[in-house]
Formats: structure tokens, sequence, C-alpha cells
């Protein structure tokens, strides 16, 4: 089956009240279509719109920035005589002056289906700023990488608000940006001049290499859909002292530290018996951030089976181990972390302080999934259903 994304479908399918319209372009380097020519060459060859600025999330317009809070600055793109915004520098929300020149910004970001990803929250940012200052909204929908039937992990509490989570959603959502839009427009936004343009031929079950289309990193730490996979629960570790892997070539997959037996950790990992899941020990040295240069031990998690496979149940059980096998060395990172420079950055990650302290008393890990299923089965009946445009 071919599936089209809003970029591939965007020319027959922009909104009527908006043809000759003024465009803000919110992009990123994998905003491309199925031939892998880009949203912002698409767009300004375009007759039914006008294009006046580019805007760019977290990692860079061009996907250059590799950290968490590592800013960016807007510049002039020469080669198409646009002013380029930054989203994730002295503003996250557009400015009114950003806007001036702009009757509509059309969204075009490739989510990876976890709470976490700050791109549905710079969509939500946008959102704010349009209706604030009488713009229209239109996101070009693409599919959930994880596919959009399973969810799992905690529901974001709103006071742990943060740019890693603005409002309550679980960690893996298993909703396009498309829909999380329309969640928020109704929400928050009801008088927002809101329009999504969807997916053709995407169904629910559908995990991103079934549905034909090219993968281009949306962010440089996550470069295959192995990577997307696991995020919903080796994120976790953002918040902690452990390396996520950043600085080798398999980022979030593999996982250690300084001061860990890969074959001790193992075994304990092991006794999970998680679904889905193969821990292999090994050794690693990260070339940047967390103990970079510094030989680490830890595992690399092969998925066995991604539909059975539980990502934050994986990412909760890796914590656990650590937190049992290793009590004298300290496991939570301390504050600032993306903005927040009070809260405990696993807390604004899990959406919640509860996981923290369940895993500091040694909670059962069947007890605590269970607390954060009946979350989401709540969040699902009362409010993901109604919001859903697939299936």
């Amino acid at each position: 089956m071919i599936v089209q994304t809003g970029l591939d479908r965007f020319e027959k399918n922009w909104p009527k009240g908006l043809k000759g319209a003024r465009v803000g372009l919110v992009v990123h380097p994998a905003s491309v279509n199925r031939r892998l020519e880009h949203a912002a060459g698409l767009f300004m060859k375009s007759k039914r719109i006008e294009v006046r600025a580019l805007f760019g999330p977290q990692h860079g317009i061009r996907g250059e920035t590799q950290d968490n809070m590592i800013e960016w600055k807007g510049f002039t793109d020469k080669k198409a005589g646009l002013p380029v915004f930054s989203l994730y520098g002295d503003a996250r929300k557009p400015e009114p002056a950003m806007l001036k020149d702009i009757d509509v910004m059309a969204i075009d970001m490739q989510d990876v289906g976890a709470r976490y990803y700050t791109f549905i929250w710079t969509m939500e940012l946008c959102m704010q700023a349009c209706l604030e200052n009488g713009k229209s909204v239109v996101v070009l929908d693409r599919p959930n990488p994880l596919g959009g039937t399973l969810i799992e992990g905690t529901v974001l509490a709103p006071a742990y608000a943060s740019f890693v989570g603005r409002r309550p959603l679980p960690v893996r959502h298993g909703m396009t940006a498309g829909e999380i839009g329309g969640y928020l427009k109704d929400e928050l936004y009801p008088a927002l001049d809101f329009h999504v343009i969807p997916l053709q031929g995407w169904e629910r079950e559908m995990y991103f290499d079934e549905t034909g289309l090219p993968w281009v990193l949306p962010s440089p730490n996550m470069p295959t859909l192995d990577t997307a996979l696991v995020y919903p629960g080796m994120c976790l570790l953002e918040g902690t002292l452990l390396s996520e892997g950043r600085g080798t070539t398999r980022p979030f997959e593999i996982f250690g530290a300084p001061f860990i037996d890969p074959g001790v950790l193992v075994e304990r990992l092991r006794a999970f018996k998680l679904p889905g899941a193969f821990f292999r020990p090994m050794f690693f040295q990260p070339t940047f951030q967390k103990h970079a240069g510094k030989l680490c031990g830890g595992a690399q998690i092969h998925i066995t089976d991604r539909v059975k496979f539980k990502p934050f149940k994986t990412g909760a059980a890796i914590l656990k181990a650590v937190r049992e096998l290793y009590p004298e060395h300290a496991l939570w990172k301390n504050p600032p972390y993306e903005y927040e420079l009070e809260k405990m950055p696993i807390d604004i990650l899990a959406g919640t302080d509860r996981l923290r302290k369940e895993l500091d008393k040694g909670n059962d890990l069947e007890q605590m999934e269970a607390w954060w299923t009946e979350q989401g089965s709540r969040f699902q009946k009362n409010t993901r259903k109604r919001f859903l445009i697939y299936g």
C-alpha cells in the first residue's frame, strides 16, 4: 500500500480559504516527500501559496545541533532569500514580529511517537502564537513511526509540564501530529483556525518501515526506526547519570556507566523477563556527552518482537536494576534540564514524581506498570479516542 504524507498531498488538499496566503513554514531535515524533496523547495514552487519565512525547532532547521539545550540562532537563507527563525533559542514560541508578514503557519515535522520529543510542543506553541496573532495553522500530517494502536507509560500531570511534555499524554501516545493538534485545539485553542492535511493509505497498525516512506533523521540522535522503538523508555535515562548512548553509533539502544559490570546488569535484566527484548552485555566509550572518553559497562537492547516489546517498562526496569545493584552510586541527574531549573529531570520526563519515588523505594515493577497502565486506559477512554483521524 502506498502511504502519502500531508506534504505529498498538500497541493491538491491545501485549504481553499487559504489559497494565496502568505506562509511561514515550520520544518526540519525530515520534512521531505516520498521522493526526498524537501518541503521548503516544494512550497516555494507552489502557485497556491507564497512562502514568506521558515521556522526551525530543536536541533536546528538543518539538524546540526546534537544535544539538548544547544540553542541556535536564526539567519537568512541566501538561496531562498527568506528569514529563518529559530524556535529553540531566544524564543521557543513564535514572537509577533516573526508572524507579521504571514497569514498561516504550515507545520511539517516528523515526530517519533513519544511525549518527550519536543516537536509536538513546538507545534503547540505555534498554535498558541497564531491564535493570539490572528493567524491560521495547517499541519501536514505524517505517520507515527511506532504505529497508532499501542499506548504505554505514565500520563503527564499538569504540575510537571515542561518542554518535554506540556499537556497530558501517555509517553507512548499512539497518535499522529495531526491528531495531537486536534486534541490541543479542542482542549485549549477552540477559536484557532486549524487545519490538518491528513495522510492517505496509512493504517494504525503500520510501523514506519511498512509505509514505503524514506526514513530521514528527524534529529541527530534518531538515526533509525530501531532508535525510535526504544526511545519511549530509554529517553528516561536522560534524567539520570547513566549514558543513554549519546556519543555512540546506537544512541538509546546502548546504555551504561563506568561503574557497571555488564554481565551482572544483564543477568538482573533478564530476570525481569521483559517481552520482545534481548539484552547483550557490552562495553563502550562515548565520544561526547555523559562519560565522554570513559570506558562504560552496560548493554545493548536488541528488539526481538516489536509488537510485544514494551519500551517504557523496559526503561523503568533498567533504572530499577541499576538502583538495586549499585545503591552507592547516585542515579538521578539534577536540573537544569530542557529549561526546567527546579524539578528533577526524571520527574518532568515521567510527568510525575511517583516513578522516581517508587524506584527509590524498590517497589515491584509489575505493580508500577499497573498504575501507569490504568492512567493510559483512562486517557484513552476519556480523551484520546475522540481525536483519532485514522481507523
